[in-house]
């Protein structure tokens, strides 16, 4: 498909308004999503986007995540992009430096550069009935766009919960994915707030040099012991010299990840043998058999996520380590006291509580063709057409939109089926003569009744547990009910019949580069 003329992509400023630039796509995000989606849109002909970040550099959540003993739990060869393999890999499961420094290498090889504006957090995006587009609105000023990809993710909004007293508490608070790195944490009284995926990473590195470690703890997790290893020289000149090599092994990684999809979403009980597994490593890791019976939990496994850690367990029975079984209901100066009324001193609290999921923050930002905010559309709970586009929203396109995640494979994987999407959508549109296109009502319900009703015997709603992928509703809108390969062939093609077409009827003035 033949490019846009170029035009010009710097943002106009509020003094000057009718200068406002016109870009084919405004792209928001710079993590694995937005990074993805400005490969896929160069590779179709498609040079006329920006890449709008709000930070001063890319990498997503693996720029924002910089907390001590950061890492991925997914095989490094497969959480990466299919067209940039990475024969460097310097452990089976990455750790964040590593990740981010991917991330930064594919914006430069896949020139990326001149497309990213960062220090640019959108604001507003609206949708012009009269024109046809969307006006996009940032701190650095503001674009108009045919079409716009929202890959600011999931995990990008800290969650913090309200606890009376935190104001007033005198020492240092910080979320996980906002670290404090010039606070030193040694010899100091630390709490830390949640037993979930980053807390369970945090605790076994900070455990050795802080003064006193107090967990605070609302549901134990099920943790697998982490077959995490360098990867040997050979293997990664193997992979350089023979890419082959390297296809194989993410090949063999997609397989083994896919199996245990039936297990997830068909049929439950087939995790019994992986539970005895997380029984087997708990009772390694914890003598104490009270110390163990509060973190064994009473759930299925997978229903929340699984961790996995081989130090997790040691750190928690540690001589200056101490679990509290309940969350932090009050802090009371130094003081916090859980809700069962146990007290515990700290210098420094660190919150491992997630992130805005179900109540993606961009959605009280975006504005449709009603006029009324996504943030509306979605008070009964997120859904999409294929996880991707919201009848209302046109030419809105998400990565890693509700009911896109996994419990048991790679994000990327899924990030891109969806860009497959997008680009076929915006060839659509150029091949049919029109401007945008929206999923009608019944198309989106559709797909979603179909998602729920596949959601009703999978582990995430049937485990016994109450976990983030459950909205206010009790609803799943964040895991995907099927496996990998079947959203890739969900995803594959725009379906006509599930769309409505927008035509532009009035010209557009758009700004052109000299």
């Amino acid at each position: 498909m033949a490019s846009s003329p170029k035009r010009s992509t710097q943002p106009s400023t509020p003094d000057d308004p009718l200068a406002t630039p016109h870009v084919r796509v405004a792209v928001i995000g710079s993590g694995f999503g937005g990074l993805g989606a400005g490969v896929r849109l160069r590779r179709a002909g498609i040079t006329d986007f920006v890449i709008l970040e709000r930070a001063g550099s890319a990498g997503g959540t693996w720029r924002d995540n910089s907390y001590p003993g950061c890492a991925c739990d997914v095989p490094s060869h497969l959480y990466s992009f299919s067209f940039a393999p990475n024969p460097e890999w310097p452990r089976s499961f990455s750790r964040q430096p590593d990740i981010r420094a991917y991330l930064e290498k594919v914006a430069d090889v896949f020139g990326l550069r001149p497309h990213l504006r960062f220090h640019t957090e959108v604001t507003e995006l609206r949708w012009e009935r009269e024109h046809t587009r969307w006006r996009v609105t940032t701190r650095a000023g503001s674009w108009t766009a045919d079409a716009v990809v929202s890959a600011s993710g999931p995990l990008a909004d800290p969650k913090l919960p309200q606890v009376p007293g935190l104001a007033e508490f005198p020492g240092r608070v910080f979320h996980s994915s906002r670290w404090d790195h010039d606070y030193d944490l040694t010899g100091k009284r630390v709490a830390v707030i949640g037993t979930g995926a980053s807390a369970a990473q945090i605790i076994p590195e900070i455990q050795p040099a802080v003064g006193e470690l107090t967990v605070f703890q609302r549901t134990p997790a099920w943790v697998l012991p982490r077959a995490d290893r360098e990867i040997t020289a050979l293997e990664k000149w193997l992979h350089g010299r023979i890419p082959a090599t390297g296809l194989l092994r993410r090949a063999s990684v997609f397989a083994m990840r896919e199996l245990q999809v039936g297990a997830f979403v068909r049929q439950p009980e087939m995790l019994r043998l992986v539970q005895r597994m997380a029984v087997r490593n708990l009772e390694r890791g914890i003598a104490d058999p009270e110390l163990r019976a509060r973190l064994t939990p009473d759930y299925r496994i997978g229903c929340k996520r699984i961790l996995l850690s081989n130090t997790y367990y040691p750190a928690l029975a540690a001589p200056n380590a101490r679990l509290v079984t309940s969350g932090l209901a009050e802090v009371r100066g130094s003081t916090l006291v859980a809700a069962d009324g146990t007290e515990a001193e700290a210098d420094a609290i660190v919150f491992g509580t997630g992130f805005h999921v179900t109540d993606l923050p961009i959605a009280e930002r975006v504005f449709g063709t009603e006029g009324h905010s996504l943030a509306e559309e979605w008070k009964g709970g997120m859904e999409a057409l294929r996880g991707s586009t919201v009848h209302g929203f046109p030419n809105l396109f998400f990565v890693i939109g509700p009911n896109t995640g996994l419990g048991n494979s790679s994000m990327i994987l899924m990030i891109e089926s969806q860009l497959n999407y997008v680009i076929d959508a915006l060839r659509t549109l150029d091949a049919v003569g029109a401007t945008a296109m929206q999923p009608t009502a019944r198309a989106q319900r559709h797909w979603n009744l179909e998602v729920q009703h596949r959601m009703r015997r999978t582990v995430w709603n049937t485990g016994g547990c109450r976990s983030w992928y459950l909205d206010s509703q009790g609803r799943n809108t964040i895991t995907w009910p099927g496996s990998t390969s079947a959203f890739r062939r969900a995803t594959r093609r725009v379906d006509l019949s599930e769309y409505e077409l927008l035509k532009r009827t009035a010209p557009v003035a758009r700004e052109v580069a000299a």
